[in-house]
């Protein structure tokens, strides 16, 4: 199963999966950690190996990266 990166920033990628589904989410993994976040909400809707500061620093990057997370979400399914 394909795994498109939107982005990397220190250490974590930023990826969906190729047969994603809906609400629009990005998948982040570092190491062994790891989250899934609701790009409408910045909701953590899954995760592990990964502390609340970490978990913090994820939603934040999603928050200042959304735009782009959005548009490739978009321009890979549509």
């Amino acid at each position: 199963m394909s795994m498109p990166t939107v982005f990397k920033h220190d250490g974590y990628r930023f990826y969906f999966y190729s047969n994603e589904h809906l609400p629009e989410h990005i998948h982040v993994e570092n190491g062994d950690g790891y989250a899934r976040v609701v790009l409408e909400t910045l909701e953590i809707t899954d995760s592990y190996n990964l502390n609340s500061k970490e978990l913090k620093k994820v939603v934040k990057l999603v928050q200042n990266n959304r735009k782009k997370i959005e548009g490739a979400w978009h321009e890979y399914f549509s």
